[in-house]
């Protein structure tokens, strides 16, 4: 053993092993008290790239689900007026078959036909004008190529777009203009108008109805994935609580060595004294 007046080494590395401990007993406070193990760059600098990204993600499903959900409930209101338009096209059609039948009608019967079916034509044109959702007109012809962002990034594949046409009662083909049951003939013609309507209102409810069903299955597979994505985060950033306490615990004994195996490096000098006589 080699004793040193000026330089005490075992001194030296007690301190720095103690001051080691403290550093790492830090560390473990800060996983311990904040409950996460990355908090900046400085803890890992590759692991918090990663659950910056991470989080971007889940934070981005997060919104597209929201997205997802307003979609639908456009989407309802839409099929909900579709289906009264067809309800109510299915009465015309019915009015319009009861007027061909110009061996049992006369002229009052006509008028009172004419009168209900003007109404009901005046009845479509209204559900085409007043349908919105907030302040954004769905049937009237304007809901064109509209995209809904039902993915966390900026890319096609997390887009869904929507087109619905004019279902006003013109461009249905069964407007005021150019329809009507006032005459057996005219009634006749109105039948196959009015038809051709209910396919067309029809088969534009089956296309929003298919959309509809697109965008609830990828809200389904948006809110698994921002699951596993969270889950992958919480792995990575998260602090192993009973891993951590248990480190603590160790360096609590260390800090308590350190300290005493330091008192005792620094009396060491004071063992020369006996050597002189």
């Amino acid at each position: 053993m080699s004793l040193s007046v000026n330089t005490n080494i075992s001194a030296i590395e007690a301190y720095n092993n103690l001051n080691a401990t403290n550093n790492a007993m830090q560390t473990t406070i800060n996983q311990l008290s904040s409950g996460l193990k990355i908090q900046t760059a400085a803890n890992n600098a590759a692991g918090y790239v990663i659950s910056q990204g991470l989080q971007t993600q889940a934070n981005g499903l997060g919104v597209a689900i929201n997205n997802g959900q307003n979609a639908v409930s456009v989407l309802q209101i839409a099929t909900g007026a579709m289906n009264q338009q067809i309800s109510i096209l299915q009465t015309m059609n019915q009015l319009a078959t009861q007027a061909a039948n110009a061996g049992a009608n006369n002229k009052t019967s006509n008028n009172a036909q004419q009168q209900e079916f003007l109404a009901l034509q005046n009845q479509l044109n209204q559900i085409a004008n007043s349908t919105q959702f907030g302040s954004t007109q769905l049937l009237n012809g304007t809901y064109s190529n509209q995209s809904f962002q039902i993915g966390a990034y900026a890319t096609s594949v997390d887009q869904v777009v929507v087109s619905i046409g004019n279902l006003g009662a013109a461009s249905l083909g069964v407007g005021t203009a150019s329809t009507n049951i006032s005459t057996s003939s005219a009634a006749l013609s109105a039948m196959a108008s009015v038809q051709a309507a209910i396919t067309a209102v029809a088969s534009a409810e089956a296309s929003v109805g298919a959309a509809q069903n697109q965008i609830q299955a990828i809200i389904a597979n948006d809110t698994v994935a921002q699951q596993n994505v969270t889950a992958a985060n919480s792995t990575l950033v998260d602090t192993n609580m009973a891993k951590a306490m248990t480190t603590f615990s160790s360096q609590q004994v260390l800090m308590q060595a350190g300290v005493g195996m330091l008192s005792q490096a620094q009396a060491l000098p004071q063992l020369i004294l006996k050597l002189i006589p």
